[in-house]
Formats: C-alpha cells, structure tokens, sequence
C-alpha cells in the first residue's frame, strides 16, 4: 500500500539529514553562533538511516536526497551512499551540499552509486560567498560544479537564494552560466528563518522580479521542461539556444505545497511532514525499539499540513534551516 497522506499525496521522496553540523554559517540558515549540537548518541547511524529507507521502499518510497546541516563533512559518506544504493526500488540518490568538499569527494561518491548534485551557490565572487558564509574561505562554485560534472553527477542544479542588496546585482552572472554548461541555475526566495527573519519582507525579490530582470539582458526566456530527474518545485525556462536552464522557487509569491510529494528524516530521526510545519513523529525510538516503522510513519502521514504557513510568518519552531536540511 502506498505512503498517501490526507490530502491523497502519494509520497515517494525522502529527504534525510545526515548531519545538523555545517562548515557555513549562511545568514538565511544557521546563526553566526551556531545551535547546540546534537549529541552523538542521538544521530541515526549509517545503518539505521539504510534500515528506514529499506523499511519504506517496499511502501512506494523511490527517491531519497541527502541533506545536512553540510553531508560531507561526516566521514565516510560514501558507504551511506553504497548502503542505499542496495536498497531494492529506490531509483534515485541525490546530495544537497554547499560544495566545498565536491572537488575531493564527486568520484568517489559517484562510484558508490550517487545519482546527482544539488549545491548552495550564493555568489560567484569568493569574497562574498567568505562574508554570507560568515567563513573565512576561498571557494570557487564554478569549479565544484565543474568536479561534480567530470564524475558524471547530472544532473546539476546550482541552487541560489537570492537576497536584494546582498546578491540578486548577481541574477545574469548565474543566469550566464546556462548559456554554456548544461547546469539548471535555480533562484530560491528567501524564507522567513535565520538571522534575516526579522527582515525578510525587506530582502526577498520575488521570482517575477527574477526572471524579468534577467530576460531583460539575455533575452526573451520560454518555458522549460528543466532537467531530466527531480523537478521538484522549480519551474523552469531558458534562453534560446542554451545548454542549461533557469529555475524558480517560489514559496513567497507561489506556493507549490498541492504537489508535494517529500518528507523529511531529521539527523537525530525524526520524521518531519513539512519543512516548516511543527508536526514531527519519532522513528528513531522505534527503530532502536525493534518496531515497526510503518504505523509510525502513516500517523505521521496523517497528520501532514496541507501548506506550509510562511505567508503568515509560522515557520514551525525552526531556528535554523540546517536543523532540518532545507
């Protein structure tokens, strides 16, 4: 019987936080401070992540992404990804990473069976990318994507929250990446959580604003079916004759919540029906109980808000975005 929750939303795709640890400190994610750590007994081993995907794969589960606080800086995350490529159904494995470790890490994770790359690039200008990392690091997103690519982890999607006067003087410099790489540029508005919450409203370009401001330089943009394997929210267009496209995000100006088809696992195992809903339920006592899984995860099912209430400013207790992966 497949996972359906109460508003019939067959759900396929599960997000798991490996880690609420991250090298950034980006101020749309994570205070300057950082949270309390979660203590390591409480983080669900390589195992018991490997356990609950196979629990839930013979109930329609297909897709899984690993996410963070930043995946690659727990060790050995290639043998993660070896553990779920076993796990019979599940089609596809993905990694949302700021990128940092993708040049050391793209070859061997594609050889353990990882599918493709999401990455956080807020800047193409190593200053700024040091000044919203609140990090100081050289970094260069171009070459990390270009790392993910020769390992053959495609598709690509370059991931951009975009803040005015903070970033969005760079929407065409991104924008201009499509027009040569077969790279899916992705403009996310901001939400309403971190050290901007207060001033969200101030910050955010809606999509609209996004995509005319770049067609106004590039060129008339028209609809896109995007990339082959894990549209998402996005909705997608290109420039004429260009390799790659560009995507929006829009949980500010248009909510996508009617198709949604995720749940996510946080690092210390819980399942969370909606990235800023405050429904949780507990699988990590269950697991290490011995128990079922499923009664757990279709009461959770049950439970799942029919769209999240950024609009109203409710973000679901959330302190920081890497609590829960994004």
């Amino acid at each position: 019987m497949s996972l359906i929750d109460q508003f019939g939303r067959t759900i396929e795709y599960l997000r798991i936080s490996i880690t609420d640890r991250c090298n950034f400190r980006c101020s749309y994610c994570m205070p300057v401070e950082g949270l309390p750590w979660l203590p390591k007994a409480d983080i669900l081993s390589y195992e018991e992540i490997r356990d609950i995907v196979a629990e839930l794969a013979p109930l329609g589960l297909r897709r899984v992404r690993i996410t963070g606080g930043e995946p690659t800086i727990r060790p050995q995350l290639e043998t993660l990804v070896r553990m779920l490529r076993d796990v019979p159904a599940i089609e596809d494995i993905a990694l949302s990473t700021n990128g940092v470790k993708l040049p050391e890490l793209a070859a061997r994770l594609a050889g353990a069976g990882l599918d493709r790359v999401n990455m956080s690039a807020d800047s193409l200008r190593p200053e700024r990318i040091a000044h919203i990392a609140r990090r100081d690091l050289s970094f260069e997103p171009v070459r990390a994507a270009q790392a993910a690519q020769a390992a053959g982890l495609l598709p690509i999607k370059l991931n951009v929250v975009v803040m005015r006067g903070i970033n969005d003087d760079e929407l065409v410099d991104f924008a201009r990446l499509t027009l040569e790489n077969p790279w899916h540029v992705r403009f996310i508005e901001l939400m309403p959580v971190g050290s901007l919450e207060a001033s969200t409203d101030q910050h955010v370009v809606p999509s609209d604003e996004v995509l005319e401001r770049v067609s106004d330089v590039l060129g008339p943009l028209s609809a896109s079916t995007g990339p082959s394997r894990g549209n998402g929210p996005a909705a997608y267009y290109a420039v004429d004759g260009a390799a790659g496209t560009i995507g929006v995000i829009t949980p500010m100006t248009h909510t996508y919540c009617g198709q949604c088809n995720r749940v996510r696992l946080t690092a210390d195992g819980r399942l969370r029906t909606c990235l800023f809903g405050d429904h949780e339920v507990d699988l990590r006592g269950p697991l290490r109980a011995g128990h079922l899984l499923e009664p757990h995860v279709r009461r959770a099912l049950a439970d799942k808000p029919e769209q999240h209430a950024l609009l109203s400013r409710r973000n679901g207790g959330l302190r920081a975005l890497s609590q829960v992966g994004g």
